[in-house]
């Protein structure tokens, strides 16, 4: 039993340098992915900014109302955006044959997915590093969040980015090639796009608001947001959690059953 766990900690090790090591030499994907969160925060801090900050307000806030407001919807984004870059590097390592490769050596069956997943999630992590401290650098503060509500606000990132890791490895695993992944992954930027990242669901239309509100992104950014803001989350922050564990484990189980299947 030891000696079966140290050798799927070691492969897995193994995995994840080996996955570190190709973003590190390849980082033009992440750069595109960072790319659009970066430029969704200027465009509507700088350009919607004011407007968007009166109809939040009683008309009179200016833009650092807004970008309180806006922060934790990005962050999650950029999230979404990262995950991508997982579902087209699993699906390039299947259609290139090297996971076929890893599948006759003697290599622990679950590193593989093992080394994508905390590879992955490491990834978003400094992604939303990255935009937070773009953020940081154009006004936006959290005096209100104490140490509890900022080591929550990591531990549900850290989560939110698990979760969806696992969907996009599973996606990665299904897809033909390295667009169609891309393509299949899109949803996982997009949702936050519908979400009430950018203005309250309760300003949406009557028609548009339970798509907002019931779908994964929205509790998670309500959660975060209350927590950098200070001001709770009421029922939302256990909606997150359990959206993030349901998304893992049907993630994780959708991946594992793919990469089971005994190749055609």
């Amino acid at each position: 039993m030891s000696s079966s766990l140290t050798l799927a900690v070691r492969d897995s090790s193994t995995m994840l340098r080996r996955n570190l090591l190709h973003a590190r030499r390849y980082p033009s994907l992440t750069l595109n992915l960072l790319l659009t969160p970066v430029m969704l925060l200027l465009l509507f801090v700088y350009i919607f900014g004011d407007v968007m900050a009166a109809g939040l307000g009683d008309g009179g806030a200016d833009r650092s109302a807004y970008l309180t407001y806006l922060v934790p919807g990005i962050l999650m984004l950029t999230i979404g955006g990262t995950t991508i870059g997982s579902a087209v590097s699993v699906s390039m390592d299947m259609t290139e044959g090297i996971i076929a490769r890893f599948r006759t050596m003697a290599v622990h069956r679950g590193s593989v997915l093992i080394g994508h997943v905390v590879s992955s999630v490491i990834q978003c992590v400094l992604s939303v590093v990255l935009v937070g401290a773009v953020a940081v650098a154009i006004g936006f503060r959290a005096p209100h969040a104490g140490v509890l509500d900022w080591v929550l606000a990591v531990g549900l990132l850290a989560l939110v980015s698990l979760a969806l890791t696992w969907i996009a490895v599973g996606m990665g695993l299904v897809s033909p090639n390295a667009e169609a992944a891309s393509n299949n992954a899109l949803p996982l930027m997009v949702l936050p796009l519908l979400s009430s990242a950018f203005v309250p669901v309760d300003a949406m239309p009557g028609w548009f608001q339970p798509i907002a509100r019931y779908q994964p992104f929205t509790p998670a950014i309500e959660t975060l947001r209350g927590l950098l803001e200070g001001t709770g989350t009421g029922n939302n922050g256990w909606i997150a959690v359990a959206w993030c564990v349901g998304l893992a484990v049907l993630g994780y189980r959708w991946a594992k059953t793919v990469y089971d299947r005994d190749p055609k």
